[in-house]
C-alpha cells in the first residue's frame, strides 16, 4: 500500500475525525473538571505514543520520560520571562535534542536490563544536577510560572503535539527507518549483518521520541504556578507511561491510546483516595498487565479477530 492509498484508508480516516471531535470537546462541554481531565488524558497520550515510537519497535524499555519531560518545564520556568513563548518551546526542544543525543550516543549499546537501569539513573541524576545547581547557584528551589496561557490554550496546544507524534509514528512505520527498528527489535544482530547501521537507526528515534516528551514537558509547564525537581521529574511518570503503553499495546501506533484512557481515570483515583500507598498500587497493576496482558489490549483484539478470520476463512474451504 503506498503512502496516499494509506492515507485513504478506514482507520487513518478514523483517527483524523476523532482528532477533530476532541479538538471540539472544550467548546461543546463547559466544565473546568472536564478540561482538566482531559489534559491530563492527553499529556499522557503523547508521552505513551512518543515513548512507543522508540520502545516498540526497538524493545528497548526506557525509564527516563521524566528526565525530558522535566527539562522541558524547567526550560520553561527559567525562560518565560525573557523569551516569547514559541521561542522557550525551541530552547527547550533544542536542549531536550542535545541531552537525547548525548545519552543515545553513550548508552544504546547496552541493551536489556542495563538499558532500563541506566535510564532509570538518568532520571534520577538529571533531577539531582538541577536542584544541585537551584541550591548552589540561585540560592533557592523551585520556581514560580506566571504565564497568560488557559487551561484551553495547553488542551489545544497538546492535541496538536499528540496530532504531530501520531503523524511522525505513521511516517516512520512505513519509512526505511522504521523497518530498520523493526529487525533490530527482532535481532540486533541480524540487523548488522544485514547492512544496516543500527546506532544511527536508534538514536534517531530516540532523539525524536525525547524531543516530543520535552515539548509536552514544556507545553504543560504553565499549568503549575510553581514548580521544583520533585514535581516535575517525579519518577512515577515515567512507570505510568510505562504501564499504560504495556496496557495499549506497544506493537501497533495507536495501542497506547487504548491504555492511556482508562489508567489515567483509575490513577487519579487512586492518587486522590490513596496518595500514600500509590507507588504500591501501581506496582500492582504493572503485575496484573504483565501476567494478563502482556501483548495488550491491541494485541489481544488481533490476535481474537484474526482467530476468527482464520476460522472463517477455514469454513469455506471445507464447504
Amino acid at each position: 500500500m503506498n503512502q496516499n492509498n494509506a492515507m485513504l484508508s478506514p482507520g487513518f480516516l478514523l483517527v483524523v475525525v476523532v482528532l477533530i471531535i476532541v479538538a471540539a470537546l472544550p467548546l461543546l462541554i463547559d466544565s473546568s473538571y472536564f478540561l482538566a481531565y482531559s489534559i491530563n488524558v492527553l499529556q499522557y497520550a503523547a508521552l505513551a505514543t512518543a515513548w512507543t515510537l522508540f520502545s516498540g519497535p526497538t524493545r528497548y524499555i526506557s525509564l527516563a520520560t521524566t528526565a525530558f519531560f522535566g527539562i522541558g518545564a524547567y526550560t520553561v520556568a527559567v525562560l518565560s520571562e525573557t523569551l516569547p513563548w514559541f521561542g522557550v518551546l525551541g530552547v527547550a526542544m533544542l536542549i531536550g535534542i542535545v541531552l537525547a543525543l548525548i545519552v543515545g550516543l553513550s548508552t544504546l549499546r547496552l541493551s536489556g536490563i542495563h538499558f532500563v537501569i541506566f535510564t532509570f539513573g538518568l532520571a534520577e541524576l538529571v533531577r539531582q544536577i538541577v536542584t544541585w545547581y537551584e541550591v548552589n547557584i540561585t540560592k533557592s528551589i523551585g520556581r514560580y510560572i506566571f504565564l497568560d496561557i488557559t487551561q484551553e490554550d495547553i488542551y489545544w496546544q497538546l492535541l496538536a503535539l499528540l496530532t504531530l507524534v501520531l503523524f511522525a509514528g505513521w511516517w516512520i512505520r512505513r519509512s526505511r527507518l522504521g523497518l530498520a527498528l523493526r529487525v533490530i527489535g527482532e535481532d540486533e544482530h541480524v540487523a548488522r549483518h544485514l547492512g544496516m547501521n543500527t546506532t544511527v537507526a536508534k538514536v534517531s528515534l530516540f532523539v525524536i521520541s525525547a524531543t516530543f516528551m520535552t515539548l509536552v514537558g514544556a507545553i504543560m509547564a504553565p499549568r503549575w504556578t510553581y514548580i521544583d525537581p520533585a514535581i516535575v521529574f517525579n519518577p512515577t511518570v515515567s512507570f505510568q507511561v510505562l504501564i499504560m503503553s504495556l496496557l495499549g499495546g506497544v506493537g501497533h501506533l495507536l495501542g497506547p491510546l487504548a491504555g492511556v484512557i482508562p489508567l489515567t481515570a483509575l490513577f487519579e483515583v487512586l492518587s486522590a483516595n490513596f496518595p500514600n500507598h500509590f507507588a504500591l498500587f501501581l506496582g500492582v497493576v504493572f503485575l496484573i498487565i504483565v501476567y494478563l496482558v502482556p501483548n495488550g489490549i491491541v494485541g489481544v483484539l488481533q490476535s481474537r479477530f484474526g482467530r476468527r478470520g482464520r476460522e472463517r476463512d477455514a469454513g469455506k474451504e471445507q464447504t
